[in-house]
């Protein structure tokens, strides 16, 4: 870019001026070149063709100027971000019930998209991932890599642990992840279809940490109620086999597990849905971000002046020394 671009107005100018040059310079020159013993032998010589052209250097160094007066530069910015993030830590129910298809393709596909889209929505935040059914386990500790968090999520089956849904386990372990954490806001997304049925930590008593521990859970219920086609039998391969079931539980649990931790129960009962609850608890939990932003410019004239003197000298040293020659 340039800083006063009109004075490239001049580069207009300059071929009217060699035109006008030129005219005048034929009629009111006589040059008489000096002696050459290459020019006796007949041809042009290399002096010659070159003491033709030298006007050209002149032209081009005063092209250059017009450019320069123009200021080129190049402006960038450069920002420097503090971020007051927020750890966050996802808990996903991977228990057979969430292979129901009354989600398209089914209920974990679906929970898995939308929490990976929500991932890349947090640039600044530590993210973790538990996952839970009889058991529970870390899938992935908290980190600001959203591609690892999105690769985990990615590699999340059913049937890895016992069956079951132990809700209970699956807040302790998150709420572990979070115990050591310095951040000033601490959170689990806790998602499930089921009701608590397994594992040796109950909801209530795991809310009761995540309080103790100052850590917001975010509970989300996500499946329909009535007849779904839903796994009933697991075959030797890994696979299940499919029939239709009743489905619903009771959400009171759910509820009471988030407003015990002053966070939110939220029932999702289509993908659209879930996509706006992950989008409300995105913008309860906003990060805090001072941005300082630097800007820089570097100017380049200088590179077109010093280009415009060499071939000024240039010229001067061919025309007054190699080139010489006599003007009448």
């Amino acid at each position: 870019m340039f800083a006063q671009p009109l004075w490239l107005l001049l580069l207009l100018v300059l071929p009217l001026l060699l035109r006008r040059h030129r005219r005048a310079g034929g009629q009111a020159r006589l040059v008489l070149y000096m002696p050459d013993g290459g020019m006796l032998q007949g041809g042009q010589t290399w002096r010659v063709w070159l003491r033709r052209r030298l006007p050209a250097f002149r032209w081009l160094a005063l092209a250059f100027l017009a450019v320069a007066m123009a200021r080129p530069q190049r402006q960038w910015q450069e920002q420097i971000i503090q971020a007051e993030a927020v750890d966050i830590v996802l808990a996903l129910d991977i228990s057979p019930s969430m292979l129901s298809r009354d989600f398209e393709p089914d209920r974990l596909q679906v929970a898995k998209r939308v929490a990976s889209e929500f991932v890349d929505k947090r640039p600044y935040d530590r993210i973790g991932l538990v996952a839970f059914s009889a058991e529970a386990f870390t899938q992935c500790p908290l980190t600001t890599d959203r591609r690892v968090v999105q690769q985990f999520l990615r590699d999340l089956q059913v049937g890895r642990l016992e069956d079951g849904t132990a809700i209970g386990m699956g807040l302790a372990t998150a709420v572990n992840r979070l115990k050591d954490s310095a951040s000033k806001s601490k959170v689990v997304i806790l998602l499930t279809d089921g009701e608590n049925n397994a594992g040796y930590i109950s909801p209530r008593k795991a809310a009761e940490i995540a309080r103790t521990l100052d850590v917001r859970v975010y509970t989300v219920g996500i499946g329909t109620n009535g007849i779904v086609m839903s796994p009933a039998r697991r075959n030797p391969d890994g696979t299940y086999d499919y029939a239709p079931r009743q489905m619903e539980f009771d959400t009171g649990l759910l509820e009471e597990m988030a407003s015990m931790t002053n966070g939110k129960f939220y029932r999702a009962w289509s993908a659209t849905e879930l996509e706006g609850i992950y989008a409300e608890i995105d913008q309860l939990e906003k990060t805090k971000i001072d941005v300082t932003t630097i800007r820089k410019t570097t100017d380049y004239f200088h590179w077109l002046i010093g280009a415009a003197v060499v071939l000024l000298l240039l010229e001067a040293v061919l025309r007054w020394g190699l080139l010489r020659s006599v003007t009448i």
